[in-house]
C-alpha cells in the first residue's frame, strides 16, 4: 500500500479542509466512462456542499481526459472532454485521478498510471461528501471514495483504489493500491484485500481473509476462506473458478518481478 495520508471527513484527506480563502484547484480526470462520470458528480457534490457551507470550493473540476478520439470536444455529463490523457503533461499545475477500469480488464488503471509517471504529489483523493470516514483511518493519493461508504476505525486504503457507493470497511481493514471494490461490498474487521483485486459488487468477505493480489471476487459472493493472488473466485460460499485473465496475471507477474514477493504474499505494503 504506498503512500497513505492523513484522515479527513467529506474532503480529500491528503489536504488540510478548505477556507474560504483557500484557492481553488483544478481537476483532471482520466477516462470518461462510468466511473469517472461518478467521479466527476462526487467533486461536484463536494463542491456544492463546500458552497453551501460558505467555504470556497476545494476544486474545480476542469474536465475529462480519455484517449477515445471520437469523444474530444465532446461532454459527458456537461463536462468537457478535453482531449487524450497526455495533457497531463501540459497542465503541470492540475491534481488528477485516473478512473478507469472494469471487471474485463481491471489492471488497466496501474498500466495507465505507470504510463502517466506523474509524482505521487499530483494525483488528488476524491471523497464524496456522504461518506463517512473515520478520523484514524487513512487513503492514499488518487484513491476514489464514492456516495455513502463507510470506514470505521483503522482502516488503511492504498493508492488508487476505487472504492463505489455504499462499500463498508470495518476495522483493521488494508487495501492494497488499484483494488476495486464494486458497489456494496462489505469487508469483515481485519480483511486484507491485495494490490489490484477486484471485489464485485454485493460481496461478503468474512473477517480476517486474505484475498489476493490482482484476484477477482463475484459479485453477491460470499467469501469464507482465502482467495489466492491471481485467482477468480464466486458463489456462496466463494470457490475457485479459475486462473484470472491475462492481464490480471500480466499485472501480478510484473509485481513479482518488481519485489521478489510470491504471489500469496502480494497483499500491498504497509508503510505507516
Amino acid at each position: 500500500m504506498s503512500g497513505p495520508h492523513g484522515p479527513a471527513t467529506g474532503a480529500a484527506p491528503t489536504e488540510t479542509a478548505p477556507t474560504e480563502t483557500a484557492p481553488t484547484e483544478e481537476l483532471l480526470i482520466v477516462g470518461a466512462g462510468g466511473f469517472a462520470r461518478e467521479t466527476a458528480q462526487a467533486v461536484r457534490d463536494a463542491e456544492a456542499a463546500d458552497l453551501a457551507a460558505g467555504r470556497a470550493p476545494r476544486r474545480r473540476l476542469a474536465g475529462h481526459l480519455d484517449d477515445d478520439p471520437a469523444l474530444h470536444g465532446r461532454e459527458v455529463d456537461g463536462v468537457p472532454v478535453l482531449g487524450g490523457t497526455g495533457l497531463v503533461h501540459e497542465r503541470p499545475a492540475a491534481r488528477v485521478v485516473v478512473c478507469v477500469g472494469s471487471p474485463r480488464d481491471y489492471g488497466v488503471r496501474a498500466r495507465l498510471v505507470r504510463r502517466l509517471a506523474l509524482p505521487e504529489s499530483r494525483y488528488a483523493t476524491v471523497v464524496h461528501p456522504t461518506a463517512a470516514l473515520s478520523g484514524s483511518s487513512v487513503l492514499g493519493p488518487g484513491t476514489v471514495l464514492l456516495a455513502h461508504c463507510v470506514l470505521t476505525a483503522a482502516v488503511r486504503v492504498g493508492a488508487h483504489v476505487a472504492v463505489m457507493p455504499h462499500v463498508v470497511l470495518t476495522h483493521d481493514d488494508e487495501v492494497g493500491d488499484f483494488a476495486t471494490l464494486a458497489s456494496g461490498v462489505r469487508l469483515g474487521g481485519g480483511v486484507r484485500l491485495g494490490r489490484g483485486a477486484y471485489v464485485g459488487a454485493g460481496a461478503l468477505v468474512r473477517e480476517y481473509i486474505e484475498v489476493g493480489a490482482w484476484s477477482l471476487t463475484g459479485m453477491g459472493s460470499t467469501v469464507l476462506a482465502d482467495v489466492p493472488a491471481g485467482e477468480v473466485w464466486a458463489g456462496s460460499p466463494a470457490r475457485r473458478l479459475r486462473e484470472a485473465g491475462g492481464p490480471a496475471l500480466d499485472e501480478l507477474r510484473a509485481d513479482e518481478l518488481e519485489t521478489g514477493l510470491r504471489p500469496e504474499t502480494r497483499m500491498g505494503s504497509t508503510a505507516a
